[in-house]
């Protein structure tokens, strides 16, 4: 029984000591602040000090002497040079993702589930002069934050997508999102069949996503575009949602990916 006790005490450390990691990656190179890791991983300060100082022993987490932020160590990238076989995605999809930019002049993202989180594994410029570089490449957000996370939640089951807004409330309270909100936004991706932000997260403009599925009908990931407001408005929003299920189809037929 005192064995039993003591893995599942020892499993439940290594749980929360990964969801301080996941989320401190959310900061990338800005880092994060002791008091904004405590609410958005619901911990106590105590628990999370210490798991941040562990790290810190091992290099997995490093700290800016000047403005007391934690950031993400070298350690993560330096094990993860022991996978040299990638997923791959990225490199399938990045011609459409040109295209796709070719055509709307406009920015375009492919973004994967990971957990609780969005992640941005690639991004494509169009040709318009303003770009909108809403996020760079490797930026992990809580699904439901944005369109890309709101979209991913849609294709969910409803228990699924409830679980994972549940499990990230304190994130969404730190970033000023409602849950109630955001449940209500996967609804109508759902009923739509992609996610509609008329007011995107930089000011002044606007982004639509859409679901990205494998052969077998299973979420790969999603397609976003970002671009200033006036640019995806009536027509032109229409357009870009059709040039959007031409380029997933194309993906659908030419690559059957599992």
């Amino acid at each position: 029984m005192n064995s039993t006790k003591k893995v599942g005490a020892g499993s439940q450390s290594i749980h929360r000591a990964m969801q301080v990691l996941r989320i401190l990656a959310c900061s990338q190179h800005e880092g994060m602040r002791l008091i904004d890791l405590v609410r958005m991983t619901g911990l106590n300060q105590p628990t999370v000090h210490r798991i941040l100082k562990a790290f810190i022993s091992e290099g997995m987490v490093d700290q800016n002497l000047l403005t007391r932020r934690y950031l993400i160590g070298e350690e993560i990238s330096t094990l993860s040079l022991a996978r040299t076989k990638k997923l791959g995605l990225d490199s399938i999809i990045n011609p459409y993702l040109n295209e796709l930019a070719r055509q709307t002049g406009d920015t375009v993202f492919l973004s994967i589930r990971n957990r609780q989180d969005s992640i941005c594994i690639s991004r494509v410029t169009g040709h318009h002069p303003i770009q909108v570089l809403s996020i760079d490449i490797g930026v992990r957000r809580p699904l439901g934050v944005g369109v890309s996370g709101i979209a991913l939640l849609s294709c969910l089951t409803d228990k699924e997508a409830n679980s994972i807004i549940e499990k990230n409330k304190h994130r969404f309270h730190v970033l000023g999102e409602d849950s109630d909100l955001i449940q209500k936004k996967v609804i109508n991706a759902r009923r739509l069949g992609y996610s509609y932000a008329a007011k995107g997260l930089m000011q002044g403009t606007s982004a639509v996503s859409m679901i990205l599925k494998s052969f077998s009908g299973s979420a790969l990931g999603a397609i976003t575009i970002s671009t200033m407001a006036p640019r995806l408005e009536g027509e032109r929003l229409e357009t870009a949602i059709s040039l959007m299920r031409e380029q997933i189809d194309l993906i659908a037929k030419q690559h059957s990916i599992k």
